[in-house]
């Protein structure tokens, strides 16, 4: 009895060693694996791409909105600014000859 359990339990490895996949098959997954990931990276690599382009844009949009802006109160207080007047003198204070031109 001893001798049919080896038996039985040798044939049964021989019977799961020889439904496994053949070194081919082995080979061809390995091959899809690695195509397989080397996809997934590019996928990764494209998004952040992605991300990084539209985070610039973003920063260019935020960056052209602040120079208008700025721009825009430039002309706004030029505008607002009245035209240059000559002040009076103070109280206590002596009026300056204007300065002689040299011809």
């Amino acid at each position: 009895m001893k001798r049919l359990s080896q038996i039985l339990f040798v044939a049964a490895l021989a019977v799961l060693f020889a439904c496994g996949p053949s070194k081919d098959e082995q080979a061809e997954k390995a091959k899809q694996d690695s195509i397989r990931k080397a996809d997934s990276i590019m996928q990764v690599e494209k998004a952040k791409a992605e991300a990084a382009a539209k985070e610039k844009a973003r920063l260019d949009s935020i960056a052209a909105k602040a120079k208008q802006d700025s721009i825009a109160a430039a002309e706004a207080a030029k505008a607002k600014k009245p035209a240059a007047k000559k002040e009076a003198p103070k109280k206590g204070e002596a009026k300056q000859a204007p300065a002689k031109q040299k011809k």
